[in-house]
């Protein structure tokens, strides 16, 4: 009777380790969660210069929060202006980092009050960059999620700004 009784606490044990496992890998195809599909850049935002992260493409950094997605360098920077804040976009191709000048680039930029604001970027052909200035002076934390269209393929980022 008592084996019977340690080997109902062994299964019963092991029966729950393997549902504990079974739950934790069904987490990722869950419907209702909202898995993130595009890169987030792994450098916080500040007013120095960063170094690019570690890749396999040579450093051509603009001082921003950089992701690697596929085949495109994407950098993103943020500087205080008096009419708000500067945003510059760097949208790369390939090892040698070539500019690509006639994407349709938009940011979505969540507010620290939650709102959502959509901005458009414009070319700076001079700067090779697109950029805008984010009006708001609010203080507090900014993320962007970035959005680039080149030609029909969709490209996006994720970064965060600080006011």
């Amino acid at each position: 009777m008592k084996a019977l009784k340690s080997s109902l606490v062994i299964l019963g044990s092991v029966g729950l380790l393997f549902l504990g496992a079974c739950s934790k890998s069904d987490q990722g195809t869950d419907p209702n969660s909202s898995p993130t599909s595009a890169p987030v850049a792994s450098q916080p935002a500040s007013s120095a210069p960063a170094a690019a992260d570690k890749t396999d493409h040579p450093k051509a950094s603009k001082g921003g929060q950089v992701v690697e997605s596929g085949a495109y360098h994407l950098e993103f920077a943020a500087e205080k202006e008096d009419t708000g804040t500067h945003l510059d976009f760097y949208l790369q191709k390939g090892d040698n980092h070539e500019p690509i000048p006639n994407a349709k680039v938009t940011a979505q930029v969540q507010l620290p009050n939650g709102k959502q604001q959509t901005l458009d970027f414009k070319y700076d052909a001079d700067g090779k960059h697109y950029a805008v200035v984010f009006p708001v002076k609010d203080a507090g934390q900014y993320p962007v999620k970035v959005t680039a269209d080149i030609n029909g393929e969709k490209v996006n980022g994720r970064f965060t700004f600080n006011q």
